[in-house]
């Protein structure tokens, strides 16, 4: 019988053998990074400002070192995820031809060594290239807020929010400046729609952190109000912690807590009564 020839010669095979190298080193840079690109998506949740990194590696995943040479983009989301954001913003100025995406990660990039007026002018290309890119919208929006320019962010959340009009992510922030202009009914609103879509949206991990612009007070109003809307969840613990916050922030105590018809459901359970029992002991 006579055995099939390969269709191949030698120098395809070794070009079939090149390409898969390369391939297995990008997948080795693409679960470090996780879902950098093109998602990278920067987001506030109270008490902390936090650009999302979906899958974004912990402390503890060490990666490896590329197989071949990456491009200059693959490099900078590779600098991305070890947190080097200098580094990442220098590949990504490499890149020939930036398209929105890559100003996009230049702006994170800049927002994560506090750079807002550069970052400010990189999420600004970006829109210019893709006006309607409702990530970048909402990562401007996030710029304004760290500025306190809080009615500008909302202009901007709201503007994304049209674009994508089920985000929990957007939502969340869209309260978050609303409540920094003490338009708290409509923030309450927002945090309650977000969770709404998303009941894990406030508890994220593995996120990039960026600072906090928001005033104790205005922080405590925030935790207050995240706490009733984790209630209408049911979700009574986080209720708690964000109701002991609230307290510790000086938002409100513990007669305003007991008057608040929002946490009727709060009574009897075991973590509400010993915070109120600490309040009652100081």
């Amino acid at each position: 019988m006579r055995m099939a020839t390969s269709a191949y010669g030698f120098g395809d095979c070794r070009q079939l053998v090149s390409n898969f190298v390369r391939l297995l080193a990008f997948l080795i840079v693409a679960d470090i990074v996780g879902a950098i690109s093109p998602q990278l998506s920067a987001q506030l949740a109270p008490p902390a400002q936090l650009p999302d990194i979906s899958s974004h590696p912990t402390s503890s995943v060490s990666a490896a070192e590329p197989l071949v040479p990456l491009t200059p983009e693959e490099m900078g989301d590779l600098h991305m995820a070890r947190k080097r954001y200098q580094a990442a913003l220098e590949a990504y100025r490499q890149v020939s031809i930036k398209t929105p995406a890559i100003w996009n990660k230049m702006g994170i990039a800049s927002q994560q060594m506090f750079i807002m007026e550069d970052a400010r002018k990189d999420y600004e290309m970006s829109l210019k290239l893709d006006p309607k890119n409702p990530d970048v919208i909402n990562n401007l929006g996030t710029i304004y807020y760290s500025m306190k320019d809080y009615s500008i962010a909302e202009h901007l959340y709201r503007k994304a929010l049209k674009i994508r009009p089920n985000s929990a992510l957007i939502y969340k922030n869209l309260g978050t400046a609303l409540l920094a202009e003490d338009k708290f009914k409509k923030g309450w609103d927002c945090y309650q729609a977000a969770l709404a879509i998303d009941p894990e949206v406030f508890e994220r991990i593995n996120q990039l952190r960026i600072g906090e612009p928001t005033p104790t007070g205005k922080r405590g109003a925030m935790s207050y109000y995240l706490a009733k809307s984790y209630v209408r969840v049911g979700m009574t613990d986080r209720a708690v912690e964000c109701l002991r916050m609230a307290i510790d922030q000086g938002f409100t105590d513990r007669k305003r807590v007991m008057a608040d018809k929002e946490f009727a459901s709060l009574h009897g359970t075991v973590a509400f009564e010993q915070l109120l029992n600490e309040q009652r002991m100081q």
